[in-house]
């Protein structure tokens, strides 16, 4: 049985991913912001058959509330096998561009607040020697763009500190899957004007995260042709770059 700790379980994302463990029985630690959510990703759990051993309701900006979450789901689950960071904020550019103090609470919500889950797990999974450590960050980080640069450079930044932290976990056989989704159908992103046949439903992003987490992939873009549409964007001159609506 696996023990799986999810941190943002009730993003629509992680509460698919958690279907799909569910059917393989596995046992949760679940922790999110919305106490009433939590309950009834619980209740859909059970009925699938999983046991979910306990909830924790926090947000994850606390940073001083981290350490005491992992302690307590490692007292519960009796240990991690898999550690999913699924929680974040879809930041809105212009207000950010208006308000600093904005744009600093939304890059601590989806970089800032990663980076200090990340290693305190890291020191976690380096003693335990085993187990996987999964992030959802987002083809967003790949390049800055005019249209969503504060959330990107969020994304950035975990996606950066992932890879040097990779190469230190590698030493002690310990995965860690950085998850760049593309555009999915969820709540975070209902109320944009989004190419409909680019946009993929979070239960088809679910079977490709966790088979990606199983098999130790280093990088997953879900669904993969993201990784040729970035690749492109990626390569685009500087001088072309910034003269596009993008």
């Amino acid at each position: 049985m696996k023990r799986i700790l999810i941190i943002g379980a009730t993003s629509a994302i992680a509460r698919a991913c958690a279907q799909e463990w569910a059917k393989q029985g596995a046992a949760f630690f679940l922790v999110g912001r919305d106490a009433k959510k939590l309950g009834a990703i619980v209740a859909d759990l059970c009925v699938s058959g999983s046991i979910v051993l306990d909830t924790l309701v926090m947000d994850s900006n606390h940073f001083t509330a981290h350490q005491a979450m992992i302690e307590l789901s490692l007292k519960v689950l009796g240990g991690i096998d898999i550690a999913l960071i699924a929680h974040g904020t879809l930041s809105e550019q212009g207000a950010c561009e208006a308000d600093a103090n904005l744009t600093i609470r939304e890059f601590e919500t989806n970089g800032s607040s990663f980076i200090a889950l990340l290693t305190i797990l890291a020191n976690h999974f380096e003693r335990q020697r085993y187990g996987s450590i999964a992030v959802i960050t987002s083809v967003a980080g790949d390049r800055g763009r005019q249209s969503n640069y504060v959330y990107g450079s969020a994304k950035a930044a975990v996606s950066s500190f992932c890879e040097g932290l990779r190469a230190r976990l590698f030493k002690s056989g310990v995965s860690l899957t950085d998850i760049r989704p593309g555009f999915v159908a969820t709540p975070m992103t209902e109320n944009l004007r989004l190419p409909l046949f680019l946009v993929t439903m979070p239960e088809v992003v679910a079977k490709k995260i966790v088979k990606g987490i199983n098999n130790k992939s280093d990088i997953l873009y879900v669904p993969f042709f993201w990784y040729g549409i970035m690749l492109i964007i990626r390569l685009l001159p500087t001088f072309i770059m910034k003269r596009m609506n993008l």
